[in-house]
């Protein structure tokens, strides 16, 4: 079985002797413990069940934990510049932290991004309050350090603050409002009675088949027929990334209440990586790359031009032929 290795140290804590065969099966299973989200009371509950009477204390976990972090940190800070990313999906799930010995919500911020070929990419992730300008500044930044570029949709839900960050940060970008979002927002202001027509009226909104009669709605939810029609359906809104939203769930449901921003991090980070990897080995493309193509307008083509002797008095310029 192969097994992770470090350049310092070394993933096993004291309680295991490397290079059994035991040993690493209960190390590789103790990670796996973590990143799936069990909390640290039942892992010692888990090694026991599989033969170790003297169980694994907390702290010895925690170092275990401590060793996702090196790859947590490389994924998190990858280079992102080798090729545009058009649109790019900012999402938000909660879950709950200690934070100066009160438990909190926090905001797991997620955003993932459509490549210039039609591949997704999860582009990064992290924990804080998703009602922060300063947070989501710092957060999207982060992304531009990295060398995302080539920017030209942003899909999210209003935060407050993100698309004031938006506009700061990804200048020349458009936003577009999630109409999943935005269907929710409304009909939570709509009586019982009426939701159902309201709600039909914003669908015909979408249902539009050109340009110009979508934008009879508003534009902040519209700006994606500005877009290729084909890619319509998939930028109008988040959608994309309820699946890795409720993995993300799913997995931190188990813990509950998390010690730490750290330790939530860790772990949201963790099960995006695999969504990660699984999307780049994947044959399918998000969209496909010749509709992505049509994001990029071709060259202009130059003007055909004639060398001429320095005497030589051209009477129509305009005439040059090549």
């Amino acid at each position: 079985m192969k097994i992770p290795k470090t350049r310092t140290g070394s993933f096993f804590p004291s309680l295991l002797a490397p290079r059994r065969r035991i040993d690493v099966a209960l190390h590789a299973v103790v990670m796996q413990a973590c990143v799936e989200g069990v909390s640290t009371r039942k892992v010692d509950d888990l090694v026991a069940a599989l033969g170790v009477e003297s169980g694994i204390s907390r702290s010895e976990v925690s170092r275990i934990c401590a060793g996702l972090d090196a790859d947590v940190a490389a994924w998190r800070s990858r280079d992102l510049g080798e090729q545009p990313f058009p649109y790019v999906f900012l999402d938000t799930t909660y879950c709950k932290a200690r934070v100066n010995r009160r438990v909190v919500s926090r905001a797991v911020v997620i955003a993932t991004g459509v490549a210039a070929d039609g591949r997704r990419e999860v582009l990064g992730v992290d924990v804080g309050d998703s009602e922060n300008e300063v947070f989501w500044t710092d957060f999207l930044r982060s992304l531009r350090d990295r060398g995302l570029g080539g920017v030209q949709l942003v899909i999210s839900d209003s935060h407050r603050g993100l698309t004031n960050a938006i506009g700061t940060v990804l200048a020349g970008a458009v936003w577009q409002r999630c109409r999943v979002h935005f269907m929710r927002n409304v009909l939570a202001r709509t009586t019982k009675g009426q939701a159902e027509m309201v709600a039909a009226a914003i669908r015909t909104v979408f249902a539009q088949p050109t340009t110009d009669t979508v934008r009879d709605a508003r534009e902040d939810i519209t700006a994606f027929a500005d877009f290729p029609q084909a890619h319509w359906r998939k930028i109008w809104s988040t959608n994309t990334l309820e699946r890795l939203n409720n993995e993300v769930k799913r997995r931190t449901d188990v813990v509950g209440i998390f010690p730490d921003d750290p330790s939530l991090l860790r772990l949201a980070a963790c099960v995006l990586i695999e969504a990660h990897d699984e999307w780049q080995v994947s044959d399918r493309r998000y969209l496909s790359e010749a509709s992505m193509a049509l994001l990029t307008p071709p060259a202009p083509t130059a003007l055909p031009t004639r060398n001429t002797d320095p005497g030589e008095v051209i009477d129509n310029p305009t005439a040059l032929t090549v």
